[in-house]
């Protein structure tokens, strides 16, 4: 495990910006499942303000690791977001972007975009297997769009399922453990104080850490990176 922490969630997008950079450079192809959320799109912004010219965007392949059941272009579709700060603004082929259909039914998306990833991803451990998984951390513990509610959806023998918000009960389609944990590489990303307790108890094995998805995260290469800014890493570097 690697841990990065920035002053501020600008400066952990630099530092992200500039990890993704280095692996697109040493690969031919790379195959990344991209997050949403408020981290995220300070990366997006960095990587089209900084990295335009310094990365040969057709050497990557973007996914999703969850989608809101919504259409793409609504405010809270995370394909809309990568679009609107990152794809618009490079010169990236559009038969790499490979989006989760939220207009669909979701049960039928699910399946569809699990034969996608078999389709499309490299095979590794008789499973599809990502260069790299993105993700993030909400203040209930929850990852990709399985929230603790659900738990038992991290070990779906799906590669996607269909999720539930616990409070607003919005459906989402979102990957699923045994893909995410057959990632060559996954990297956190997570800024704010409201994040500073649930990413000890995750990191250390400390309070009720069994009960947070994003603590049984757990890549089976070990790669597993964090990016933190000052704030979601204050109760780290006090321990």
């Amino acid at each position: 495990m690697k841990v990065s922490i920035s002053a501020s969630k600008k400066e952990t997008a630099k530092s992200f910006s500039e990890y993704l950079s280095k692996l697109i450079a040493k690969n031919t192809m790379l195959h990344v499942a991209l997050s949403g959320g408020s981290t995220p799109k300070e990366v997006f912004k960095e990587l089209a303000a900084h990295f335009k010219n310094r990365i040969d965007w057709s050497k990557v392949q973007f996914y999703w690791g969850d989608e809101r059941c919504v259409p793409a272009d609504d405010e809270e579709s995370n394909y809309r977001m990568a679009n609107d700060y990152l794809f618009s603004k490079v010169k990236l082929p559009s038969v790499n972007i490979h989006p989760i259909k939220g207009e669909n039914k979701p049960e039928e998306e699910a399946i569809r975009y699990a034969g996608l990833l078999e389709a499309k991803l490299p095979d590794h451990n008789m499973q599809p297997q990502f260069d790299l998984v993105i993700l993030g951390i909400g203040d209930d513990g929850h990852t990709a769009s399985i929230f603790p509610h659900q738990i038992s959806l991290w070990d779906s023998k799906s590669y996607c399922e269909v999720a539930e918000h616990p409070e607003t009960g919005q459906k989402r389609v979102t990957l699923t453990g045994a893909i995410i944990n057959n990632a060559k590489e996954v990297a956190f990303l997570v800024t704010g104080e409201n994040k500073a307790q649930k990413v000890l108890e995750i990191m250390e094995k400390k309070g009720n850490h069994t009960s947070y998805p994003a603590a049984l995260v757990a890549p089976n290469t070990g790669r597993l990176n964090w990016f933190l800014d000052a704030d979601a890493g204050k109760l780290i570097e006090q321990s």
